[in-house]
């Protein structure tokens, strides 16, 4: 039902309600009848669910198979670690979202809202999620509406709609009936659930509840929408793919040879499976994960809270951040930055009369807080004027003492104005201030070199021209006058004015930002504001900031194809007045182009977008429940700055991932080979160069602290200055596997057929190369550039010191029997250590020939 284009009789009938509200009776029917006032939502909770998510990547599911071949083959040992190190990265991530999810869950609970209602003609305070259809609503200054109302009565009535609308400036709200249906954003005379009174007082009377709200609506809605797969993910599950057929066909190369030779199908399919089992990355994911929830804490302390851990990484990888400017780019506090005063825009010499007239005509309250410091609570233009008064050293709480309120006439939208009749010295005084051109109109004098003159046509004009000047800036302008009168009216108080000029305000950027919208620049990720603010005062802020780039209004974005604005959206920087179907268009044709989406969201109209786009990132102070339930990162400062902040993170995340992955591919890789090689030169299905146990030891020592100390790399040198990575996770890197695996294939070898004639020496001596080999190793995979240049880790060299002592305690106590391994003499030892020297060198210097360069 258009409740808008009702009378209000009609609503009250309509609704089996009255103006004493309703009996209790009537409430317990309606309530069985209706449900809670509550959100209703279709994916609950659910510990257990979030426990068994972290196990759909196809790299875990790889390694479940190769835990159960291996239990299967009676090498249980290799079966509980492989089971141990797919536990641990599932728990990491359980953790992770469990956290996440908890503490959205107590800010829910600390969110809910007390409404005050009619009932049997009695004032009562009930929880919001008691209000039915036919409660009468009692709304003050600062009040949540809690539920979509039509309203009854409005005395000055504001509400900030931005949550619903995006819209940052409060709207005036009436009791009329509206003659024909309107949009959404334009019905004055409705209220909507999540949306709250900034200024006045006023009665409403409850015409929809929980799902069958506005808000209830588009939360059922974004529940339907399946989210978008993480790009991280995506590219995680395309290298395991990779990895699976790899391995797939190197087994049955295994098993093809071995039965040419004449061996066992069974000790033929045996072999083949350790060596698959080897030659997985069983470390990965636990590296990966761990690395993820490292980066996880760090980003807290940025004030950035992951809710899914490969969202990190994706973060960094961004190539669009789609930002709303009210609160994330602005401050969300509306501020004087332009004044019209004695014929000057913006004179050296400030007029205390214009300040004067905005204090004294304003209902901003100062109140003390807990700490004792005073605050202001109101309107946002109303709080602006009340600081620009106090910055030009006027005190409203001393100014409203000395002149006490007679009477005030509240703004509505007929006049366009609002007036307050004070006493001074004796006598009554009235302070206006209202819509320019109104207040123009009803001047026949102002305020000039503090004298009063006639305003003359000329002036009249030139104080237009100023207004005109101002608005085209962006700014929200007021203008201001004020007369002595000797009767209390609203005629008296509004007719036949002093001019005495204008104030122009805008909710400014944080500082900070212009300094992040120019680091995203030299990164290479393109910054769009979608606002639903107007064209004039988007395209302001832009200009502060920095936004370069052509600016189109939800009007203009509507008249453009598909198409169309697929091949001009590069061009575009600036999107304002923009509904939430405009916002789900724009992420759908970015999306179209292959750009990996940062979108950021406070509002309900935010949430569709906030799931669609690959990264969503909610506010955390002021952003609703729907959009953070919506979103993969919650934004606890609501700070533009602390995005990029978190791109950074994310940047340093991806690299050293890339670190990480050559690393182990380089090493285990070598290992399959070295077995691969020895059985086509000696033919000999027995004489294997390295044991499956030996095997999961080196795995076991290189693959662990090594490969998690690369996870914690410092931040390298001009992070932020390259282009974000669309390419898959080997690219840039395969020729440094492939020259790092041969070295160590090499190596390996050279000592397995040097000491051949004893099978356990060669053995222990392989895998001891193996290991010292890959220490040296992981030195080489910090960074392209030369060991020297890149940044020092400590828990690294820890790490790597850690694994030497391992293995060395492996070598030389009764471990050594369990692996097989024999001890080995300072001659060997000096053998080892020289080939492993080689071999770092040698990779030092393919670096500086081939990679030098590439990041």
């Amino acid at each position: 039902m258009d409740w808008h284009t009702l009378p209000k009789k009609e609503v009250i009938e309509k609704t089996h309600s009255s103006l004493d509200g309703l009996t209790q009776g009537q409430v317990s029917a309606r309530l069985k009848q209706f449900g809670l006032n509550r959100l209703k939502k279709t994916r609950h909770f659910n510990a257990l669910k979030i426990f068994l998510s972290q196990f759909k990547s196809f790299l875990i599911i790889i390694l479940i198979f190769a835990a159960i071949l291996s239990y299967f083959m009676e090498s249980v040992i290799d079966s509980i670690v492989i089971l141990a190190i797919i536990i641990l990265n599932s728990g990491l991530g359980f953790s992770q979202e469990y956290k996440a999810e908890k503490a959205i869950q107590s800010l829910k609970k600390l969110m809910v809202p007390i409404a005050k209602v009619f009932r049997e003609g009695k004032l009562v305070k009930v929880n919001s999620s008691g209000v039915v259809p036919g409660d009468i609503l009692i709304l003050r200054e600062g009040d949540k509406i809690v539920a979509d109302a039509r309203i009854l009565e409005s005395n000055g009535l504001k509400v900030n709609e931005a949550a619903l609308t995006g819209e940052s400036v409060s709207e005036e709200k009436i009791s009329e009936f509206l003659k024909s249906s309107v949009p959404l954003a334009d019905r004055v005379n409705m209220l909507y659930q999540g949306t709250q009174v900034v200024s006045g007082n006023g009665k409403a009377i409850v015409v929809r509840t929980g799902m069958t709200t506005e808000l209830g609506k588009i939360s059922g809605l974004v529940q339907e929408v399946k989210a978008e797969k993480n790009p991280f993910k995506e590219k995680l599950d395309s290298f395991a793919k990779k990895i699976g057929i790899f391995i797939l066909i190197l087994s049955g190369l295994v098993i093809g040879l071995l039965l040419l030779e004449g061996a066992e199908i069974f000790q033929s399919f045996l072999v083949a499976v350790s060596l698959a089992v080897s030659a997985i990355p069983e470390g990965l994911p636990a590296v990966i994960s761990l690395g993820l929830a490292f980066a996880t804490r760090r980003m807290i302390k940025r004030n950035v809270l992951i809710r899914k851990l490969p969202a990190s990484e994706t973060l960094g990888r961004a190539t669009i951040i789609c930002v709303d400017k009210t609160g994330t780019i602005t401050e969300e506090e509306m501020k004087v930055v332009s004044i019209y005063a004695n014929g000057r825009l913006n004179p050296q010499k400030r007029k205390s009369m214009l300040f004067k007239v905005g204090v004294l005509c304003n209902n901003a309250r100062i109140e003390e807080g807990e700490n004792g410091e005073d605050y202001l609570i109101g309107d946002p233009t109303e709080k602006a004027l009340v600081l620009s008064a106090k910055e030009n050293l006027l005190d409203k709480k001393r100014l409203t003492e000395i002149e006490p309120k007679v009477r005030e006439f509240p703004f509505d939208s007929k006049r366009k104005m609002m007036s307050v009749i004070r006493k001074s010295k004796g006598k009554l005084i009235s302070y206006v201030k209202g819509a320019p051109e109104k207040i123009i109109n009803r001047c026949d004098f102002e305020l000039y070199n503090g004298r009063i003159v006639r305003l003359t046509e000329v002036r009249r004009e030139n104080i237009i021209k100023a207004y005109e000047d101002m608005a085209k800036k962006g700014l929200r302008v007021l203008g201001f006058a004020s007369k002595w009168v000797k009767r209390v009216s609203v005629d008296a108080a509004e007719n036949k004015l002093i001019f005495i000029g204008l104030q122009g305000m805008i909710d400014p950027p944080r500082p900070e930002v212009k300094g992040a919208i120019q680091v995203c620049k030299e990164a290479g990720i393109k910054v769009l504001m979608i606002t639903g603010d107007s064209q004039l005062t988007a395209d302001a802020v832009a200009k502060e900031i920095g936004l370069t780039g052509e600016s189109i209004s939800s009007r203009q974005l509507q008249e453009m194809t598909d198409q169309q604005l697929f091949d001009n959206i590069n061009k575009i920087s600036v999107f304002s007045r923009i509904s939430p179907e405009d916002k789900l268009r724009i992420v759908n044709i970015l999306k179209h182009k292959k750009e990996i989406v940062a979108m950021t969201g406070d509002g309900v109209n935010d949430a569709l977008a906030l799931k669609r786009a690959d990264i969503g990132i909610a506010m955390g102070k002021r952003g609703t429940d729907v959009a953070r339930d919506s979103s993969d990162i919650i934004l606890m400062d609501d700070n533009f700055a602390s995005i990029v902040e978190g791109v950074k993170e994310g940047r340093r995340i991806y690299d050293n991932v890339k670190k990480f992955i050559k690393f182990l591919l380089a090493a285990n890789f070598s290992e399959v080979f070295l077995v691969l090689l020895v059985i086509l030169l000696w033919r000999n299905p027995e004489l294997l160069p390295i044991l499956p146990l030996q095997i999961l030891w080196i795995n076991l020592v290189t693959d662990s602290f090594p490969a998690l100390a690369l996870s914690v790399e410092p931040i390298g040198k001009g992070i932020m200055k390259r282009k974000p990575s669309k390419q898959g996770i080997l690219k840039g890197i395969v020729g440094f596997i492939l020259v790092a695996g041969f070295l160590a294939l090499l190596i390996d070898f050279l000592f397995f057929y040097w000491h051949i004639n004893s099978i356990d020496k060669a053995r222990t001596m392989v895998v001891t190369a193996s290991i010292m080999f890959e220490m040296l190793l992981v030195f080489n995979c910090k960074s392209n550039k030369s060991i020297f240049e890149s940044p020092w880790n400590k828990y690294l060299v820890f790490a790597v010191l850690f694994s030497i002592g391992l293995h060395i305690a492996a070598l030389y106590t009764p471990l050594s029997g369990l692996f097989s391994f024999v001890a080995l003499g300072l001659f060997d030892w000096l053998w080892i250590i020289g080939l492993a020297l080689g071999g770092f060198i040698l990779v030092e210097i393919f670096k500086a020939i081939f990679m030098r360069g590439k990041g």
